[in-house]
């Protein structure tokens, strides 16, 4: 497997595109399409294709780099291959404040991860310029001490006391007892706990691995975890580099599994020399996602039986997992089910029984909160299945009960938030395009809030977006005025599709926000980009546009 070219331009500090003219997604140039008319020459159908067969050259998916996971490389393995290039990664990202990536509550961690690794890197006295690293280091310490937050008002991401813990207590360790303190309510009593559960040699949660990097070389070298084997003589702790370096790290030279650990970490890095998502390789999750988007949208795109069997391969009576060395999970599971059946494929849920609670699905087994989206991709494949081949009373029971629950979930503005992505309009276009399908007439109120909801939240420029106008969220609110078909025809309806189109067709090809959950926020460049160009093509269609035609 290949992993060439997968974060290039993140080495040289620049933000991810998802337009047009690359397999994977990025372009450096200005982010806006210049000519007579907005949306010259869109020809989404090619685009789609191109990119679907970006898919089988991208075997592991692409993903931007994450701030969280490279300092964590930095801090855990300086031996690795591009570590000069993942400092300078760190300090071309770093913000005029001081922090790292988003603002706001989601820039701790990340910020966290970078200071400490900066701070490490300091106390090796290595790097070729040690006064830009002591600078950047203190103006990160600056933000964290500015950043106010409590226990309870951290996201809602993956381990993220014990993240926040574990690494309050690095950078203390690195400043001998005088570093910043941590939010009101995080005192590491959590992840002594975890710690102490690590050593007790009892069975250890498959989430867990996936943030092993804060249990600490000894309660890691306790624990007995052992790395997923992949093809080529490799193996990933948790699908995540950072967990595999602190496994390597824990007992460098002496477990099981070590060299193929190390040929992971390599591979990762091989292409870009440096800087690593939370997450990889992702397969299943990209492809599922890609062609949901892309099929359901009406774009006729091909599917290959490799891509295809990628998919049925994965299926389990256990589900999917989005990578190895995580759980199973049903977000994962359900859009694979959703895309075999879009592409004439359709096979019985099996593997989302497991799931199953008495009101929802969990997104894994142990799940602590709920996920609306997960929840309406469950729909969409219990629903898809019975579209296509009947099914039986306990799938018509599952799709009535999921529709309720979301129902139930709606925000009284008729939107939807979720866990896995911080922006309303990727949940409000999940669930209500599901519930417009699939969850009959009692659905239709829950569908209209929605519509209202984004005709009302449409900004000045046309755009969409939670902090700011953007293509992925506009692609996701245009979707949702559409494929629900609730307002259709209305000239409210069609003004606000039109300029929704103009400004997507104008900024699709800029630099792409992160706002998919992981530990820190991360940008599927593929997914979004399939998410554009899907909703590029129903908007066209919605306006009689003839496919590369100008608006």
């Amino acid at each position: 497997m290949s992993v060439d070219g997968l974060f290039a331009p993140a080495v040289l500090g620049v933000a991810p595109a998802i337009g047009r003219g690359t397999l994977d997604g990025y372009d450096a140039g200005s982010g806006t399409k210049s000519g007579a008319g907005v949306g010259d020459g869109i020809d989404t159908v090619a685009e789609a294709r191109e990119l679907v067969a970006g898919l089988l050259a991208r075997p592991w998916g692409q993903v931007s780099a994450s701030p969280y996971e490279t300092g964590r490389l930095v801090s855990l393995a300086p031996w690795l291959a591009g570590h000069t290039e993942r400092i300078r990664f760190l300090l071309a990202t770093q913000r005029p404040d001081g922090g790292w990536q988003s603002s706001g509550d989601h820039a701790l961690v990340p910020t966290l991860s970078a200071v400490e690794a900066l701070l490490a890197e300091i106390g090796r006295g290595t790097f070729a310029d040690p006064d830009l690293l002591v600078k950047a280091a203190d103006h990160g310490l600056e933000a964290v001490r500015n950043h106010s937050c409590s226990a309870a008002s951290l996201p809602d991401t993956p381990a993220i006391e014990l993240i926040v813990s574990s690494l309050f207590s690095l950078i203390d360790g690195h400043l001998d007892g005088e570093g910043p303190k941590p939010p009101p309510g995080v005192d590491g009593a959590k992840l002594a706990a975890v710690r102490a559960w690590l050593t007790s040699g009892a069975e250890i949660p498959q989430k867990l691995v996936h943030a092993l990097e804060v249990a600490g070389a000894e309660a890691t070298a306790a624990s007995g975890i052992l790395p997923t084997p992949m093809p080529g003589g490799m193996a990933a702790v948790g699908a995540s580099p950072a967990a595999g370096a602190a496994w390597l790290a824990a007992s460098p030279g002496s477990g099981p599994g070590d060299a193929a650990v190390r040929h992971y970490l390599e591979a990762v890095v091989a292409s870009t020399g440096g800087p690593v998502p939370c997450a990889l390789p992702i397969t299943v999750f990209e492809r599922g996602w890609t062609l949901s988007w892309l099929r359901r949208a009406g774009i006729p795109v091909d599917v290959s039986p490799e891509l295809a069997a990628s998919l049925r391969d994965g299926l389990s009576p256990e589900g999917t997992a989005t990578g190895p060395g995580l759980p199973e999970d049903a977000d994962t599971t359900s859009v694979a089910l959703y895309a075999l059946a879009l592409i004439g494929e359709p096979h019985e849920p099996e593997g989302l029984w497991p799931f199953e609670t008495e009101t929802h699905f969990c997104t894994w087994r142990g799940e602590e909160g709920m996920s609306p989206t997960t929840n309406a991709h469950v729909l969409d494949a219990f629903g898809e299945y019975l579209r296509r081949c009947g099914g039986e009373p306990r799938h018509e029971a599952v799709v009535t009960k999921l529709a309720a629950w979301l129902r139930d979930r709606q925000e009284v503005d008729g939107s939807w938030t979720d866990r896995w992505h911080v922006s309303p309009y990727y949940a409000t276009a999940c669930c209500a395009i599901a519930l417009r399908e699939f969850g009959g007439e009692e659905s239709a109120g829950a569908v209209g809030g929605a519509v209202e909801w984004v005709l009302g939240t449409q900004r000045a420029d046309g755009s969409w977006g939670r902090w700011e106008g953007s293509a992925e969220e506009t692609a996701y609110a245009l979707q949702t005025l559409v494929l629900t078909g609730a307002a259709l025809g209305e000239e409210r309806w069609r003004e606000a599709v039109e300029r929704g189109y103009r400004r997507l067709a104008a900024i699709r090809d800029g630099a792409a926000p992160s706002l998919w959950v992981d530990k820190d926020l991360y940008l599927p460049v593929a997914i979004v980009r399939a998410a554009v160009l899907g909703a590029l093509h129903l908007a066209r269609r919605a306006l009689s546009l003839p496919e590369g035609d100008s608006y």
